[in-house]
């Protein structure tokens, strides 16, 4: 209590009664400023405690804005961004009032008067209703982003688990790749595609914060499906080498064995030209002297491939592989031609009357097929089937003669079976839409 009390004064008058009645009066008039004291520093306490919540509910809701910006690029999600900013405004605005307050008047000033408690008590309570009331704001903001949180919320619980398995699967790659050098087997470019995805691991760990959710899954599905890739292509390399080698084994054995049937067909040759006509092997002259020079090719890429096993350049090895296979099997086929020719021609010259036979009960089939559950056949279906009759007609005429073109009639015999069964199959199409 200050020292000079408001009855003080009547101390001064020297009167009995007056002395008797000035110390109530001091009391009376101290207890009112320490009620008023204790006023302001409720008033203080209460304010202390709203600046608090608000500034505990703007911490969380700025970390749910966050959450919901890391997660969600929508117009909807970025006007949340901006009504935040806007109360954050706001609550700069109310929590400078209150800290002004705070400073303007302390509380535990011994000189405090009366007069300055008040004050200090309604400056105070002001500002605590402006911290509550802002406080409101705040709550109801957050309670209308709550679908938009839980959104947010839903697709960021997508990231930890796409991240996990992203780097389970390199991992994976990665021991799968060491094993296999374990093996001697160098894998330089699966190790080189791992290497690659380095950048994009360092871009998934910044995590969705800064990439955003849908990018951050996406990268990490794609490196899990790299990885994977890696993974399994090491897992096969031992088998792929494996194979390889025996396939270049079998290679060399089937060349070599192309070779001796090249030098077996100069007899063929001689036999058709001895037996039929020229245009019956004309075409197959160049066979032996071809399939010599294809054969030495394929040599010498079998050849390139094995220095490129030896390199472990399986890309390469596996292209030479294929190329050498695709040209003996033309190789084996214009060998086999010439055999196959001569087969073929000996039947037609014993009984040709058989490949005209075959061809005749195709055309047959076709026609009644043509007239089925009709009493005049569509013209469309009549025309070819009966040119192919005067085709074969015309094909048996051909081999009237000394020297008759065997290999021609076949060639005929066969192309009228084609046109035959185009036929049959054009009416079957059409009964099959109706």
């Amino acid at each position: 209590m200050r020292e000079n009390g408001p009855g003080q004064g009547h101390c001064g008058r020297g009167t009995g009664e007056a002395t008797v009645t000035t110390a109530p009066r001091r009391w009376f008039g101290g207890g009112r400023d320490e009620s008023r004291r204790a006023d302001a520093q409720a008033a203080k306490d209460a304010a202390a405690a709203a600046f608090y919540e608000l500034d505990t509910a703007q911490r969380d809701l700025r970390i749910s804005i966050e959450t919901i910006a890391a997660a969600d690029g929508s117009p909807e999600a970025r006007r949340a961004g901006e009504g935040f900013v806007a109360l954050g405004q706001r609550i700069d605005q109310v929590s400078h009032v209150y800290i002004e307050a705070v400073d303007a008047h302390d509380l535990d000033r011994a000189e405090l008067e009366a007069a300055a408690a008040t004050r200090a008590t309604q400056e105070l309570t002001r500002a605590r209703e402006e911290l509550v009331r802002v406080k409101g704001e705040l709550d109801r903001f957050a309670q209308g982003l709550q679908p938009l949180l839980d959104k947010a919320e839903t697709q960021l619980a997508r990231v930890a688990p796409a991240r996990e398995r992203a780097r389970a699967a390199l991992l994976a790659a990665s021991t799968a790749l060491d094993d296999v050098r374990g093996k001697g087997i160098r894998a330089d470019d699966l190790a080189a595609r791992l290497a690659a995805l380095g950048p994009e691991l360092t871009k998934l760990n910044q995590g969705a914060a800064q990439h955003g959710v849908q990018e951050t899954v996406q990268r990490a599905d794609r490196i899990l499906r790299d990885a994977e890739g890696i993974r399994a292509e090491a897992a096969r390399l031992p088998e792929r080498a494996a194979e390889i080698d025996r396939r270049l084994v079998s290679l060399r054995t089937r060349a070599q064995a192309l070779r001796n049937r090249a030098d077996r067909v100069d007899p063929v040759l001689s036999e058709l030209r001895r037996r039929f006509s020229a245009a019956c092997w004309q075409d197959l002259q160049h066979v032996p002297d071809q399939a010599v020079r294809d054969v030495a090719q394929a040599e010498d890429r079998l050849g390139e491939a094995a220095r490129a096993r030896d390199e472990q350049r399986w890309a390469d090895v596996t292209a030479l592989v294929e190329a050498v296979r695709g040209a003996l099997d033309s190789t084996d086929e214009a060998v086999s031609a010439a055999q196959d020719r001569l087969t073929r021609l000996e039947a037609v010259a014993r009984d040709p009357q058989a490949e005209v036979d075959r061809t005749r009960f195709a055309i047959r089939d076709a026609q009644r097929l043509a007239m089925a559950g009709r009493s005049v056949p569509d013209p469309r279906h009549a025309r070819p089937l009966d040119e192919a009759v005067a085709r074969v007609d015309r094909a048996v005429a051909g081999l009237e003669g000394r020297h008759p073109d065997y290999w021609a009639f076949l060639l005929e015999m066969g192309q009228v079976r084609d046109a035959v069964n185009r036929v049959v199959s054009g009416i079957r199409t059409e009964r099959g839409q109706a």
